[in-house]
């Protein structure tokens, strides 16, 4: 009896071992070709032709690609640092405060994690074009309209990760701090922000993974002259796909995978926890 239970543990395990084989080589085996062939000295897309490094060097000599991320890179910087303080203080004032519509408004802020994209682009998209409407303003699609789109979604992700350290951070900290005659400045400067920091840098690198990686809501939102990265690429999937894709691809992937990464690390700073 207890060798056939043995036997029957030693087979889950095997079993359960393979799974997770296969299941990492289909998440992962896309990933490895796409490297692969960035490398590659041919020009069709799938086919190997041997080691080269011309693709990378296309990379950085094609004006085009090269607009494209400058305009990547200064939307995601800007709508990270306006995400990060917007989302802060609205955690800040969810986690320790109470005031009429609290609930409502804890609802309303999870709403850009919860809906596709694609709604969220569309409401953008008519945000904007209602306003000539509306107040007489009249705004053209561009880099501002970017920005203020990537704005509206990355706020959210930014509340939830500090509030995550908020949730974790007793409130006496900050009573101490008051009852040796701080101020409420003085205690939100040396005791709350030092603690929540990492949750803020967090909060922040995620921020700017969303920006940077945002496809379907800039191309609705986007003007001429104001491309992004993602939606070049996009592009030029739509045009036909030569090996410069593969080279454009990785140094997206790296650069994402390192600020997950960088905001993973945070998170688990100073006992931080994962959201």
């Amino acid at each position: 009896m207890a060798g056939n239970a043995q036997q029957l543990r030693g087979n889950t395990r095997w079993v359960l071992s393979l799974n997770a084989v296969l299941v990492y080589v289909f998440f992962y085996a896309p990933i490895a070709l796409l490297i692969l062939y960035s490398f590659s000295d041919d020009q069709l897309v799938g086919r190997w032709g041997g080691f080269t490094l011309d693709w990378y060097r296309a990379f950085g000599q094609n004006d085009e690609v090269q607009n494209a991320l400058s305009v990547s890179i200064r939307v995601a910087l800007i709508s990270t640092l306006l995400s990060v303080v917007l989302g802060t203080m609205a955690a800040l004032s969810l986690e320790r405060f109470r005031f009429r519509g609290n609930r409502i408004f804890d609802a309303l802020l999870y709403l850009p994690v919860i809906i596709p994209d694609v709604t969220m682009a569309v409401m953008m998209l008519i945000f904007f074009t209602s306003l000539d409407d509306i107040i007489g303003l009249q705004v053209t699609k561009g880099f501002t309209t970017i920005t203020l789109s990537h704005v509206a979604f990355s706020i959210s992700f930014v509340s939830i990760v500090v509030r995550a350290r908020l949730a974790g951070m007793s409130e006496t900290l900050e009573e101490a701090a008051q009852d040796l005659y701080a101020s409420r400045w003085q205690a939100f400067r040396f005791v709350t922000l030092p603690l929540i920091l990492p949750g803020i840098v967090g909060g922040a690198l995620l921020a700017l993974t969303l920006s940077l990686d945002d496809v379907v809501i800039t191309q609705f939102v986007a003007g001429p002259g104001s491309t992004t990265l993602p939606v070049y690429v996009f592009g030029l999937i739509r045009r036909g796909v030569s090996p410069l894709i593969n080279a454009v691809s990785v140094v997206m992937l790296a650069a994402s995978v390192l600020l997950v990464v960088l905001s993973l690390v945070a998170q688990r700073a100073r006992g931080g926890s994962v959201t």
